[in-house]
């Protein structure tokens, strides 16, 4: 229970004020824990956020991929799959996973991670093989580099609206830049 509880609070500093809200002294003062018992759980800030894309990286996934299960077209999939990344931004969880630098991760960690944001590519290849992509492994990398561009932009307080950099997203992931 205490460990959830400091990473539930992990979340909220992450999410409420970045990196640098992220300390021990700030996450034992959130549970109500000692700060040397937070030591006892996590040996660091990466450890703490390492824990946190091992627990909520496969929740992202499956609502993504529960979005894509309602989808009857390959088409309808591709969509889903844009449209529910951009709408889980402002989610705790992914606000708490992307705040924190990757250059602070050790590379296991960040391996780790690279390899559950693969798993999300991978929920598309299907889908993108049945609009006749001739390589539609190295569509769905591309595919995820517009999500990540467009999740950025929202994350950025972009002067667009958001719907209006979903329906772009979207666009581009259906009908590249020809429109």
């Amino acid at each position: 229970m205490q460990r959830a509880a400091l990473l539930e609070a992990a979340r909220s500093l992450l999410s409420e004020g970045g990196t640098e809200a992220l300390t021990f002294p700030a996450l034992a003062e959130r549970t109500g824990l000692a700060r040397s018992s937070v030591y006892e759980y996590f040996r660091s800030r990466a450890a703490v956020v390492e824990e946190l894309c091992a627990v909520d990286l496969p929740v992202w996934a499956a609502e993504v991929e529960a979005a894509m299960d309602r989808a009857v077209t390959p088409e309808g999939k591709v969509e889903a799959y844009v449209r529910r990344q951009l709408e889980l931004v402002g989610d705790r969880r992914h606000r708490a996973v992307v705040a924190i630098s990757m250059r602070e991760l050790d590379t296991g960690a960040r391996e780790r991670i690279r390899a559950a944001h693969g798993g999300l590519v991978a929920m598309i290849v299907d889908a993108l093989g049945a609009l006749g992509r001739p390589e539609p492994r190295l569509t769905a990398m591309l595919l995820q580099g517009v999500v990540d561009a467009a999740v950025r932009r929202v994350e950025l307080g972009a002067a667009e609206d958001p719907a209006a950099i979903t329906d772009a997203a979207v666009a581009m992931a259906l009908h590249g830049v020809r429109g």
